[in-house]
């Protein structure tokens, strides 16, 4: 059975254990290089990406997964995750870096503020429809061929379709939080790919 491992240094990390341990994965709690060791796989939950950057640098863990995303370690970023593992953030702060583990360019905060919030049906590509929960969402505005879109977005403000779940390799990434919709079945497919 494959250990996966939840990044918890900020943002929604009980929900994604919560939802793992649904599909019986053993699952930890990354705090630390020696947790991140342990683990077969990682999820970066959402929260403030700026913040959990910030603590990656001070827990050390920065550069050990840097070095783990470059030798193919599977991640599943979702919202915050999503935007650290970005190659681009349009208008993130001056010092604000990610690790280019996915070649898309992220605007965050894409679909409006906190009061902007919403939730959407999403087509995911061998899934079906699954619930898409927003919340101070990144949108990926640009991205290259490589990179496989598992599931589009309308939000009907006249920019068309954008990617909202996307795959490249062992890296994916929602702009979405799957683990709030009560539906594990995003959490299984990365699972699952292990």
């Amino acid at each position: 059975m494959k250990r996966v491992g939840v990044l918890a240094l900020q943002g929604d990390v009980g929900e994604h254990v919560t939802m793992l341990e649904s599909l019986e994965s053993v699952v930890v709690k990354v705090r630390t290089i020696e947790q991140l060791e342990s683990v077969d796989a990682l999820v970066l939950p959402g929260g403030e990406s700026t913040t959990i950057a910030h603590l990656l640098e001070t827990s050390g863990l920065r550069d050990v997964l840097g070095e783990k995303l470059r030798s193919g370690f599977p991640v599943f970023g979702t919202c915050a995750g999503l935007i650290l593992l970005s190659s681009e953030v349009l208008d993130g702060r001056a010092d604000q870096w990610s690790y280019g583990a996915l070649a898309v360019s992220i605007r965050r905060n894409g679909y409006g503020r906190q009061t902007a919030s919403f939730e959407s049906p999403i087509e995911v590509k061998g899934v079906g429809s699954v619930s898409g929960v927003f919340i101070r969402a990144p949108r990926i505005v640009a991205w290259e061929e490589r990179v496989e879109v598992l599931a589009t977005l309308d939000h009907g403000d006249g920019r068309g379709e954008h990617p909202v779940f996307v795959r490249q390799g062992n890296v994916w990434g929602a702009a979405f939080h799957p683990e709030l919709a009560g539906d594990p079945r995003l959490h299984r497919l990365f699972v699952d790919s292990l």
